[in-house]
């Protein structure tokens, strides 16, 4: 008998998942508890071992396509003949043209091509077995029958979850960026991070506002300093969280900073590392350019940046001397934190900063 293996539901309210990656093809025998295929999700890659053993029959869901739990991924053992029409039980309901059976397609692509008013009939298919995906729709859709102009490429996992973020964060936070010039001559650079992520921990306890989320019509201050730290990798940028950045040692920040970095561009971060940060650090070091307005990591209030450190002449008591500058930047959401008040944090940081052989 047939397996309709769907998507299940992997917690924290997800609704739908991107395929990924198939770590099976069609006509493969697989055991139980084989990798079966990458789910990308709103925080992380979560890979799915085969609930059942035997041939995999049909791949109906194809690469790079985001469907709702509950949608059957593949059909395990016999032919799977009956799949397609099983597997609508699991889709978002939609338009469906009556036609279905001529081509390969889910009802959430043919959903999007009437939408969009492509006669899906006509659509070359270029998933899986001939499958219609909603790329070939789209493309049909915008190319108005003539070849498409320029490569197309979907956006698909990590790349898609910043475009959905960053949208989600400039259409929610009105921000605001604070610059300012700080001097590391203090700082060992090899240690810039960790060292800037206890600079802003102890600040933001004397600046609640700032370690917040708006919440309806509630400021919820929180009493953790769980930060996130921007990591580029491979597939676009992650924000795994350092957690208690109040109470560990430079040190200890930096073995876990390198941690979570090393397993961000492994791909091998757990969901719970990049999930409950109160507050966001960046810094591209040689690549961050004099400073940056970032977004907020929303639902977060606001972001600390670090501009490219180098030499530079500054004045001090009347004479011209070079010292080791860099720009801190605190973008922050305006509904929620002052203009004074993301300076005065600003400052507290560079205080810190400036003063943290001292303080180590």
């Amino acid at each position: 008998m047939a397996y309709e293996f769907r998507l299940p539901d992997l917690g924290e309210g997800l609704t739908e998942g991107e395929v990924a990656r198939w770590l099976v093809a069609e006509g493969q025998e697989v055991a139980e508890d084989d990798p079966l295929v990458e789910i990308q999700t709103d925080k992380t890659t979560v890979e799915i071992p085969s609930p059942a053993a035997g041939r995999v029959a049909r791949i109906l869901v194809g690469e790079g396509e985001v469907v709702p739990v509950g949608t059957v991924l593949v059909v395990i053992g016999e032919d799977g003949a009956s799949a397609e029409t099983d597997a609508s039980r699991g889709q978002a309901p939609g338009p469906v043209r009556a036609e279905q059976g001529r081509i390969r397609a889910t009802p959430l692509v043919r959903k999007v091509a009437q939408e969009l008013g492509v006669d899906i009939e006509s659509v070359a298919g270029t998933g899986p077995q001939g499958r219609v995906t909603e790329e070939d729709v789209r493309s049909a859709a915008t190319s108005g029958g003539q070849a498409p102009e320029g490569r197309r490429e979907k956006l698909r996992g990590v790349r898609r979850l910043i475009a959905e973020h960053m949208a989600e964060a400039h259409r929610q936070v009105p921000a605001v960026t604070w610059v300012e010039e700080c001097e590391f001559d203090r700082v060992d650079l090899k240690l810039l991070v960790p060292t800037v992520l206890q600079a802003c921990a102890l600040s933001l306890a004397e600046f609640p506002e700032l370690n917040a989320r708006l919440g309806g019509d509630e400021i919820v201050y929180l009493d953790r300093y769980d930060i996130g730290v921007a990591v580029q990798t491979e597939q676009g940028l992650v924000v795994p969280v350092v957690r208690g950045c109040d109470t560990a040692s430079v040190e200890q920040l930096d073995a876990e900073v390198k941690r979570l970095a090393d397993a961000a561009r492994a791909g091998k971060l757990a969901p719970e590392e990049l999930r409950g940060s109160t507050f966001t650090v960046t810094s591209a070091g040689r690549l961050a350019g004099i400073f940056q307005t970032p977004l907020v990591h929303y639902p977060e209030v606001a972001i600390l940046s670090v501009g490219r450190i180098g030499p530079r002449p500054v004045v001090r008591d009347g004479e011209i001397v070079v010292r080791k500058v860099g720009a801190v930047g605190v973008t922050f959401d305006h509904r929620v934190v002052d203009g004074a008040r993301a300076a005065e944090f600003g400052l507290a940081v560079i205080r810190r900063l400036e003063t943290a052989a001292e303080s180590q």
